[in-house]
């Protein structure tokens, strides 16, 4: 995306004026790391139609690793585009949702503290609507990603910035462009800070009993994605 494509995704809208404010050095940090561009597709195989997303449900599909899950949400509201920053102070402009009302997202659902991740087993991290715990205190904010394991928040809507919790950085985004012509979704490039090294280093035992010697080959052609109730048998509530 360059400034002119930015500065039109951005019109009207004063959070995206804030972020063009520094747009200079953005430009100089972090940048979109490509990947194959894979279509998203149903459980049959077929092209993913955006309109047959349940709005607030989450959605998990593989990107751009066998073994690295990602969030795809339907957040039901427009998400605008936002300034954000890495663990390491990298700038990076997040350029919003995709869709006809901008409501459509994806992040990597590693959570950037612990590595918690969703599992056909088990998932201490998913979208929540609605107001989400923190430990034993009631969150003052509403839909939300929520890590059980240390009550992590990240806000879908704003390029999952980190609303409270000890995560030092955003959910890695990718990157999404949306056919408006055939309603499909293909994924093609993250932004943010990437885990993936350290998260293969941590599970490298789990992921190569759950995944086998794939677990780090690229998704290539095609994702297939699944809600979370389906894909894993116990989302823990939290």
């Amino acid at each position: 995306m360059d400034r002119r494509d930015f500065i039109e995704t951005c019109s009207a809208s004063v959070t995206c004026l804030s972020a063009l404010s520094a747009w200079p050095a953005l430009a100089a940090n972090a940048r979109p790391q490509n990947y194959a561009r894979v279509l998203l597709v149903n459980e049959l195989g077929d092209p993913l139609k955006a309109a047959t997303l349940k709005p607030q449900t989450n959605y998990v599909f593989h990107y751009p690793f066998e073994a690295t899950p990602v969030f795809l949400l339907d957040l039901g509201k427009p998400a605008l585009p936002q300034a954000l920053t890495t663990q390491d102070k990298q700038a990076y402009a997040w350029p919003g949702g995709v869709g006809p009302k901008k409501q459509l997202v994806a992040y990597s659902a590693i959570c950037a503290h612990k590595l918690v991740y969703p599992t056909p087993q088990l998932s201490f991290i998913s979208f929540r609507k609605g107001p989400a715990a923190n430990g034993n205190t009631p969150s003052a904010a509403n839909d939300v990603i929520h890590c059980c394991a240390d009550h992590s928040q990240y806000d879908p809507a704003k390029g999952a910035q980190v609303l409270g919790g000890p995560a030092e950085q955003p959910l890695c985004a990718v990157l999404l462009e949306h056919d408006a012509k055939t309603d499909t979704l293909t994924a093609y490039a993250t932004l943010g800070g990437e885990l993936f090294d350290a998260f293969f280093k941590k599970y490298e035992m789990k992921l190569s009993l759950d995944v086998g010697p794939k677990a780090r080959h690229p998704v290539q052609v095609k994702s297939v994605v699944r809600e979370l109730d389906k894909f894993c048998r116990n989302p823990v509530k939290c």
